[in-house]
């Protein structure tokens, strides 16, 4: 087993940004006078109808480096890369040859996660959008408005076959990704209901994480843990129950940082500091209090009067926001013990 790429990064919670697929001159500069240190590029949009390849996985790398970031992870490949797998469908197997190769294109081109996730329906919402406070206009889901009849893929599929799925997934990648040392960080399913288009959603609560890493305990697998999603599987005791137990484990790779309104079948998203969890400080804490060192990112945000697609204003309010968080904790908790 080789050592991962992500042992050689910083040992801090610090703030990142991501949720944008090219790595343009504008975005970094923007990124920069944030004061992030880290960036993650989501479904990036790199050549490849099958894999990504190293000269491209490498000049993006090189280029971020040039705005003093770094390229800490990549997020989502595009679904066809690996829909078949996911369903268990005839050509899963050539599907995951070319995953394989990415992973090793990734690891040669020194970048240290790739982001995953296992929802075949993908992430959904609910039109119109929400309106938040001043009218800023934010996502927003309700179980109810959608057919509950609606198959995406055709049939439905379970519990047993998505878990079954998974397993013959990871029992194949898991080890070029040790042999590499890129680690994978697994995303809740949102909206984390039971089931959506048919599809069974394993990664729906806290049981299906424990789970996964019972199953395959290793460094290079671990979670994206997504605090929105926790927030939208139930309370701020459910969000602290993850962290205290997976983050002293080294589970915890990285964080997306938003919260809701609502629960999983009907919920809205809202600023940095409204929502479900009422105090932000307190989960920035136990993260740190529970040996998380890694970063984190704001994830979505409310669009703002004048916002780009993107969202640079409610970015840079909530990028703001999580700094302070940060930065008052550490001088509070130096050593991250609060007793």
């Amino acid at each position: 087993m080789t050592a991962r790429l992500l042992d050689s990064m910083p040992k801090e919670i610090r703030i990142a940004l991501g949720q944008f697929r090219e790595p343009a001159a504008d975005m970094l500069t923007y990124i920069a006078q944030l004061g992030a240190q880290d960036i993650q590029l989501n479904t990036a949009s790199f050549p490849g109808e099958h894999q990504w390849e190293y000269e491209d996985l490498l000049a993006a790398r090189k280029k971020v480096e040039t705005y003093g970031l770094r390229l800490m992870s990549l997020e989502n490949v595009p679904q066809n890369f690996f829909t078949k797998v996911m369903l268990g469908l005839p050509g899963r197997d050539e599907e995951i040859a070319h995953m394989q190769n990415t992973i090793r294109n990734m690891g040669r081109a020194g970048i240290p996660i790739l982001g995953i996730h296992w929802m075949p329906s993908g992430v959904w919402s609910t039109e119109p959008r929400a309106k938040r406070r001043g009218g800023a206009d934010a996502r927003r889901f309700n179980l109810a408005e959608h057919p509950s009849d609606q198959l995406t893929h055709g049939r439905r599929f379970s519990d047993d076959e998505m878990w079954e799925n998974f397993k013959y997934y990871m029992e194949r990648i898991l080890p070029v990704a040790e042999e590499v040392g890129v680690t994978f960080a697994v995303h809740p399913d949102d909206p984390p209901v039971e089931s959506l288009g048919g599809i069974a959603r394993i990664f729906r609560n806290f049981d299906g994480f424990k789970r996964m890493t019972d199953t395959f305990d290793s460094p290079n697998l671990g979670l994206n843990y997504c605090i929105g999603c926790w927030s939208e599987m139930g309370s701020t005791e459910n969000v602290l129950r993850g962290i205290r137990y997976f983050a002293p484990r080294g589970k915890l790779i990285y964080i997306h940082f938003r919260d809701v309104e609502g629960e999983a079948d009907s919920f809205t998203e809202c600023f940095i500091n409204e929502g479900n969890l009422t105090d932000k400080f307190e989960i920035v804490k136990a993260l740190k209090e529970n040996g998380f060192n890694s970063f984190m990112i704001d994830d979505h945000v409310p669009n703002m009067i004048d916002d780009t697609r993107w969202g640079h204003r409610g970015r840079a309010y909530a990028i703001g926001y999580l700094t302070a968080l940060v930065d008052i904790m550490n001088k509070l908790y130096p050593n991250g013990n609060s007793h």
